[in-house]
């Protein structure tokens, strides 16, 4: 099963859209293995959107994801990733199809609610760098024989 980031921007805070989003990936049969709420301090949105640090556009990066804490989770499934990515929809909110999180709950390219891990490779650094391992909750849900085939996993 894979393992991937997902992080509940502060505009999706603000808004009051936690539940609903979260209630999205919960109906999909995907399984929380970690969750918290934080502050992001500067040092580590550098690290996290390193590859935007030298962008005209970071320094707005960095007050939109310091106006509120965010929520920042970890979920499991199979595929995970791909499934995450699918169900958020295009990162400009107003490319993301009807229906997906971003279609439905934002308008704009960065107050976009939500961050998903784009690869699995950086969904493993990701995860580690919002969270320990003792932070990981590994555990199977009993509804996982209805989720998946035998095949399937």
């Amino acid at each position: 099963m894979e393992k991937t980031l997902v992080i509940f921007k502060p505009s999706a805070v603000q808004r009051g859209l936690i539940g609903e989003i979260l209630s999205r990936f919960e109906r999909k049969g995907l399984t929380i293995v970690a969750m918290k709420m934080a502050r992001l301090s500067e040092a580590i949105l550098r690290e996290h959107y390193a590859h935007l640090v030298d962008r005209p556009f970071f320094p707005f990066i960095l007050d939109s994801m310091t106006a509120s804490p965010v929520v920042l989770m970890v979920l499991e499934g199979v595929d995970a990733v791909k499934v995450v990515r699918l169900l958020t929809g295009a990162t400009n909110s107003r490319e993301a199809l009807p229906g997906t999180i971003r279609g439905d709950f934002s308008m704009s390219g960065q107050e976009n609610v939500i961050h998903a891990s784009s690869s699995l490779e950086d969904a493993e650094v990701e995860v580690k760098r919002f969270f320990t391992p003792e932070e990981i909750c590994e555990w199977t849900p009993l509804i996982t024989p209805h989720l998946y085939s035998p095949d399937g996993k």
